[in-house]
């Protein structure tokens, strides 16, 4: 089976012979957001490996100039721990604090080991190509106060998720595609309910390898996203009417969007890696926004970096060619674009919320139908 990212699956679970003493102690208290809890319990269960917390100054630096850890292994996302001025005054340099959620529930310990600031200017122009405050994810960044904390986290307790039941480990992966026997599987990343070419892009990697983890992201996205309960629902009837179903593992990653594009195609790729993927689909704009990156940005970047241990698939933008009468990709389609049906979970969801019909060349009639019953909340 496949290496984790860096050779080793991460595992930070608390020492339980601790956690009374923690519990008594009088110990300062993080409180954070949903999606630092979804980034803790990733840490955690090895989904970002090799990281085992969160990132000090000098390995954010290393990141955000050369998409590199100190160590010396690839990786292009900053992972950090956003703290207020007010709890700032409260830690110190290698204490101990427990990060909590807005309810007060004990989450995880951190010991840290740094506290600072960070140019946002630069980190946003290195791992987004702009500092436009269009890019939600550049929004999102300015919108956090200077502070930071890094340090290696030791998780308490593994929230508790309204989609729970599709969030599955990496331990867990890797042991199904070891019981099915799978010497292949290819990871497919998406934010959108199944259209018709994405359903293409999956049935190529397929055809190369013996099975596929389908992994929609089900925290955090910018508003219009579909929300997770649609998607889960849409892949399910997906599934079970198109697939043999030997060959599909489903789960959801409960992590944030960052639409980061090409970086984010690399992010992407190196935590499927350690969910046990062997290949992974890298399609037109992955990971993009808006017109942000260029349509095949995200490919490029794997040509100026080291070899990942995991083989991308880079494939074209799918269309409903109706010469064809199929989907089809600019690779094998002679036809000129007056015949051309363009796909994408954008003209699904402004349909969609009009209330028009969906074509059955843009989305399975199965799948519509189902959406449909998510008119009134498909969107965040």
């Amino acid at each position: 089976m496949i290496e984790p990212h860096g050779g080793k699956l991460i595992n930070r679970l608390v020492d339980k012979r601790r956690l009374t003493h923690i519990r008594k102690s009088d110990i300062p208290r993080i409180e954070v957001c949903d999606d630092i809890i979804l980034d803790i319990e990733k840490i955690a269960i090895g989904a970002y490996s090799p990281l085992t917390g969160f990132m000090n100054r000098d390995e954010l630096d290393s990141v955000i100039r050369a998409m590199r850890l100190e160590s010396g292994e690839v990786w292009t996302i900053p992972i950090f721990l956003p703290i207020s001025t007010q709890q700032k005054k409260s830690l110190l340099k290698g204490s101990e604090a427990i990060i909590c959620d807005t309810n007060g529930a004990d989450i995880a310990l951190i010991k840290i080991d740094d506290i600072y600031t960070y140019d946002k200017s630069r980190w946003t122009k290195s791992v987004y190509g702009t500092d436009s405050i269009r890019h939600p994810g550049v929004k999102r960044l300015t919108e956090l106060e200077d502070y930071f904390a890094g340090g290696k986290i030791s998780l308490i307790t593994r929230p508790s998720f309204e989609f729970e039941r599709v969030n599955i480990s990496p331990a867990a992966t890797r042991s199904m595609i070891k019981e099915r026997g799978y010497k292949t599987i290819t990871g497919f990343q998406t934010r959108n309910v199944p259209h018709r070419a994405h359903e293409y892009l999956q049935k190529i990697a397929l055809s190369v390898t013996d099975a596929i983890l389908i992994h929609p992201i089900i925290g955090w996205k910018k508003p219009g996203d579909f929300v997770p309960d649609a998607i889960i629902e849409a892949y399910k009837v997906l599934i079970d009417n198109y697939y043999p179903k030997e060959t599909v593992i489903f789960a959801g990653l409960a992590t944030a969007m960052r639409y980061a594009g090409p970086r984010e195609a690399v992010f992407h790729a190196i935590i499927r890696k350690n969910y046990g993927c062997t290949h992974f689909v890298v399609g037109r704009d992955h990971a993009g926004v808006g017109d942000f990156y260029g349509k095949y940005d995200a490919h490029r970047i794997f040509d100026i970096l080291p070899k990942l241990g995991i083989v991308p698939l880079l494939l074209k933008g799918p269309y409903f060619c109706k010469r064809c009468d199929a989907v089809v990709n600019e690779d094998i389609c002679p036809h000129p674009g007056r015949y051309h049906i363009e796909i994408s979970g954008t003209i699904v969801r402004r349909l969609l919320s009009e209330g028009r019909s969906i074509p059955r060349e843009l989305i399975r009639p199965e799948v519509a139908r189902v959406l449909k019953k998510f008119i009134k909340r498909a969107f965040v």
